[in-house]
């Protein structure tokens, strides 16, 4: 056990002291200059030792020498146990105590030791040889040089060392060496001097050394400190989303809807333009929304890639297809173009969709003449997809930002659908996830690539027929419907909602707020065609179990979860039996076009035991 690393737990780390050095590093230099004291104590010994054999030899007196040595012998097994107490009290007392205590017992240890040094000289007169003498001499000085170095951590110490064992040398020098005093006295002296300055120097150096090492450790404190707050901040922010997604998500699915009731209704041309702009600003949030919760999905650790094979060009098309209208009022081209050699590349379908339909968003938000290309073709083994815009482009400062969340560049603020700085974030991430490199190129005032490169895979290779996007806007005429829906929904405003879009649309709605009041419409005579049942309901029942048993009473029917939750396992089963799920705020567009499928005579196997079949869209 290192004495000198030794703290009780009670102590705390950042314990000052005046000279801005803590507790603790006031016992580490403590330590050293202990633990030298303790070896130089051991050594002497061992430098008497050829001294009095020489004496021996030369037939003098070897009593003094004899006596030195053995004198240091028993000092050193003293030594051993005050090391023991030393070690015994670093456990037993506080750390200041153990400093008052110990910091005094030192300085003792060291003026003795001093003095102890100091008699040396003067042990072996009268009778021995100048030669002796001086060797005895440089021996000592060489023990002090030494120590100087070594024992200085705690210089209050070894002043007393110096002081004592110096001090007594230079005054028996005129009696070690009477005829050659006059000149080994003044070089003595000026090695004393040098010696003591050297002294403070190491003193400086170990302190600072201290000082730096504790600063690195609270820096590295400080570091943990922040980190575990950051970690607990996105956990915090994370299960927050998890868990208020769904009444985040009931108004604007709500808004939604009644902005297209109203919109469907409408007969004064004047309201048109107001209910469009109405009808973006909600595609607004709907887009914010959906960006900031995929982005936290993937953040907490709820999204996984389901790396395979994945066809390119239905892709395209879907994402083409969400934004052509977009791109036609605002007079913007939007194309794709797919290589014959990349129309196939391994990847997750859902992750690779989310990150063109971001891309393709982001570049006709930026531009406001000329157009935007995808594009996918083979570049050796890999496949690199492209979105081509010739919009404002991006500043060279802001380039290694644009993929943070949150960030948006100058020319965001100037713009009304600027968006919130995530789409490009969600794209960073979902890359990550896929194994996928990601980067991009542009010239401001000129326009922006960004690109996808992802492992080819040959035509050989099962693809996977990836889903089409049910949470991005699909432009389709709204034409009036017939049939019957039931809604199950415990939200007066979201069933409300429900109610005033479809009887715009046409069809015949019943609502109902648990599963009781939903058999009981079933055993007034109401068949539905369509039902739509929310996740959670403040029953406390699971909306999974009820869509079931209203299918099984309802065989020809068609359903689907509705839900604002994005980690739930009622929905991750519904899912995998092949029920279709929709996560708010659910477009109005898409709930239209999947109506006009539901609503219209199908092909048997679209409504076996009611369910949506397995190779259909889902929503994810």
């Amino acid at each position: 056990m290192n004495p000198t690393e030794t703290l009780p737990p009670s102590s705390s780390p950042l314990e000052n002291t005046d000279d801005g050095i803590s507790v603790q590093g006031r016992i580490k230099l403590l330590g050293m200059t202990f633990d030298r004291l303790v070896f130089s104590v051991h050594a002497i010994p061992f430098v008497g030792l050829p001294f009095a054999i020489w004496q021996y030899h030369l037939g003098r007196s070897t009593w003094g020498m004899v006596a030195w040595i053995a004198v240091y012998a028993v000092a050193a097994l003293g030594m051993r146990g005050l090391r023991r107490a030393y070690e015994r009290d670093a456990r037993a007392l506080v750390p200041a105590a153990f400093h008052a205590k110990w910091c005094a017992l030192t300085q003792h240890v060291g003026w003795i030791h001093g003095l102890g040094i100091g008699c040396g000289p003067l042990l072996v007169l009268p009778d021995s040889s100048f030669e002796l003498h001086l060797l005895l001499l440089v021996s000592i000085a060489a023990i002090l040089a030494a120590n100087a170095t070594h024992q200085t951590p705690v210089f209050s110490v070894f002043q007393r060392f110096l002081f004592c064992c110096w001090g007594l040398v230079l005054l028996g020098i005129p009696l070690v060496f009477p005829d050659h005093w006059i000149y080994v006295l003044p070089l003595a002296l000026l090695f004393g001097l040098a010696i003591y300055r050297h002294a403070r120097t190491a003193h400086h150096f170990f302190v600072q050394q201290i000082a730096l090492e504790e600063k690195g450790v609270r820096l590295a404190e400080n570091y943990r400190q922040a980190k575990n707050l950051a970690e607990r901040a996105l956990n915090d922010k994370s299960r927050f989303l998890a868990t208020a997604s769904h009444d985040l998500r009931q108004p604007v699915h709500a808004m939604g809807f009644l902005v297209e009731a109203i919109s469907s209704r409408n007969k004064d041309a004047t309201l048109a333009p107001v209910l469009r702009d109405l009808k973006q600003s909600v595609r607004s949030v709907n887009i914010m929304f959906t960006s900031l919760l995929d982005l936290s999905r993937i953040e907490g650790g709820h999204v996984s890639a389901k790396v395979r094979a994945v066809e390119l060009q239905p892709i395209f098309e879907d994402v083409v297809t969400i934004f052509r209208e977009e791109a036609r009022s605002r007079g913007l081209d939007l194309r794709e173009r797919l290589s014959e050699r990349a129309l196939l590349a391994r990847g997750d379908a859902t992750l690779l969709r989310r990150c063109l339909i971001n891309l393709a968003q982001n570049g006709l938000r930026y531009t406001s003449q000329g157009g935007v290309l995808l594009s996918a073709r083979r570049r050796g083994s890999d496949i690199l997809l492209e979105v081509w815009d010739t919009g404002v482009g991006i500043a060279d400062d802001d380039k290694t930002r644009i993929y943070s969340p949150f960030y948006r560049h100058e020319h965001a603020w100037s713009l009304e659908s600027a968006g919130h700085g995530l789409g490009l974030a969600v794209v960073a991430r979902c890359a990550a996830l896929m194994g996928a490199d990601y980067g991009m190129d542009s010239t401001e005032g000129r326009g922006s690539r960004f690109w996808l490169r992802m492992p080819a895979v040959t035509r050989e290779v099962p693809a996977l027929n990836p889903e089409k996007p049910l949470e991005s806007p699909v432009h389709v005429a709204m034409r009036s419907l017939s049939g019957r829906c039931l809604i199950i929904d415990d939200d007066p405003l979201v069933t409300s909602a429900w109610h005033n879009l479809f009887r715009a649309w046409g069809v015949t709605v019943r609502s109902a707020a648990n599963g009781s009041e939903a058999f009981a419409t079933l055993d007034d005579g109401f068949v539905p065609q369509a039902v739509f049942c929310d996740q959670r309901l403040r029953s406390g029942e699971s909306g999974f179990e009820i869509l079931e048993a209203v299918l099984a009473r309802c065989p020809e029917a068609c359903g689907a979860m509705v839900s604002g939750e994005f980690n739930s396992q009622a929905l991750q089963d519904a899912e995998e039996a092949g029920y279709l799920v929709l996560q708010k705020p659910v477009p109005p567009e898409q709930l239209h076009a999947l109506l006009d499928q539901w609503l219209t005579p199908c092909s048997p196997q679209g409504r076996t035991e009611g369910r949506w079949p397995l190779e259909s869209p889902d929503s994810r």
